[in-house]
């Protein structure tokens, strides 16, 4: 017996606005001052209910902090913050440029997102273990690390700390505690989770924070991460980085429903959704979960609401899947353009320092790639040895891979 087709058998969601559309968001309900800042020891999962499903904003419309969660940073603070994203956009941006006139093979900006990976280290502890996204390249300048070796790495020459096994922008800075992605997206999560296991095992003051994207979120190694870091009670901050799109597909690609943050409430853990543009905001949260990790109490589960305002990468044309102008109606606005705005306010700062600081930083960007060349460039060179490719992988190298670097030698 035949069975009768329905008119339709498969939901396949699209994007909201589409190139050529009027994108429009609606204006945000949440407002600073509406959650409160629960004990971060001796807060539970369900104490976090109104968190996950809410939003954590410090910085309100009108620039001013308030609220419970206002972290009360002094000014030296939040002009380092600044700074910090100012200079990760003004290199995001040169490299770019770099990038489409041969320079670099490939690239990703952070653009829209500076404030997240640069606001959360700052609130972090030296000690503390990154496991970063591809957007979270500016923990290595609050850590400390130099433009010249990070050019390098985007080159692949001889000073490429990585030795030319990884694409560019897969940073990696061991002085840093920074490790490098992979480019199978979320395999980070759960080795996150791992390490913090291991800090937690040895007794260590230790503390990992990890990021993965909404796209990602979807895929396996997310919920393992989830259920491993609530079972061990894991000392790991998981990072939920919804920035609507995952390269060309919607965010409505990733859930059915209409947040992240509430992931987590299931598992067991301290969920949070935090306006990811709001540098103090972010900074409170991460504090928060920081502390609550280093008493024991577990991993946190943060839902960082922000927009892509870039393309996913030198490979992307965004113009082909969503508005030109999209970006420029998010309700979270600009993150360096809302921190600027807030030191304006509070009179420590003014739009000629602002104006001196991108052309001081535009500076030291170009210098840096000047200086990085010396060491070789993409077209010409010189390149790590060919040996490389099998040195610093095992303590003793097996006799198969032996063979092929004797004969690698040779040649």
């Amino acid at each position: 017996m035949a069975v009768k087709k329905k008119d339709k058998t498969l939901h396949v969601p699209t994007a909201p606005f589409r190139p050529g559309d009027e994108a429009s968001f609606e204006p945000w309900p949440w407002k600073p001052g509406d959650l409160k800042r629960p004990n971060p020891k001796k807060c539970s999962a369900d104490d976090t209910i109104a968190h996950a499903h809410g939003l954590v904003r410090v910085l309100g419309d009108d620039d001013r902090a308030s609220g419970d969660w206002n972290p009360k940073l002094s000014a030296d603070e939040l002009r380092q913050g600044l700074e910090h994203m100012v200079r990760l956009r003004i290199f995001d941006d040169r490299m770019m440029k770099m990038q489409r006139t041969g320079k670099l093979s490939f690239y990703m900006r952070s653009f829209g997102e500076e404030c997240i990976a640069i606001a959360q280290t700052m609130a972090l502890e030296t000690q503390d273990w990154i496991f970063p996204s591809y957007r979270q390249p500016g923990a290595q300048f609050v850590r400390g690390r130099d433009m010249v070796s990070m050019i390098c790495h985007c080159i692949g020459n001889v000073e490429d700390n990585i030795k030319g096994r990884q694409m560019p922008v897969h940073y990696s800075y061991k002085e840093g505690r920074f490790i490098s992605i992979s480019s199978p997206v979320g395999t980070q999560f759960s080795q996150a989770v791992g390490v913090a296991m291991a800090s937690q095992y040895k007794g260590l003051d230790e503390v990992t924070i990890t990021w993965i994207g909404d796209g990602a979120s979807a895929e396996g190694d997310y919920h393992y991460a989830l259920n491993f870091a609530s079972i061990y009670k894991a000392p790991v901050i998981l990072n939920l980085v919804n920035n609507q799109w995952a390269i060309s597909t919607h965010v409505n690609f990733a859930t059915g429903g209409d947040e992240f943050g509430s992931r987590g409430l299931p598992y067991g853990l301290a969920s949070i959704r935090v306006d990811g543009n709001d540098f103090l905001a972010l900074y409170a949260v991460t504090k928060w979960a920081r502390e609550r990790a280093a008493a024991g109490k577990g991993a946190t589960h943060v839902e960082v609401l922000t927009y892509r305002a870039g393309a996913h990468s030198s490979s992307d044309d965004p113009s082909r899947y969503r508005p030109g102008d999209e970006h420029t109606k998010w309700p979270g606005g600009d993150p360096i353009n809302r921190l600027r705005d807030h030191l304006i306010k509070i009179g420590e700062w003014s739009e000629e320092e602002q104006s001196e600081i991108e052309e001081r930083i535009d500076g030291e960007v170009m210098s840096a790639y000047k200086e990085a060349v010396k060491f070789g460039d993409l077209a010409s060179g010189p390149y790590p040895e060919t040996e490389t490719i099998f040195t610093e992988v095992y303590e003793e190298m097996p006799w198969h891979l032996k063979e092929q670097y004797d004969e690698a030698r040779e040649d």
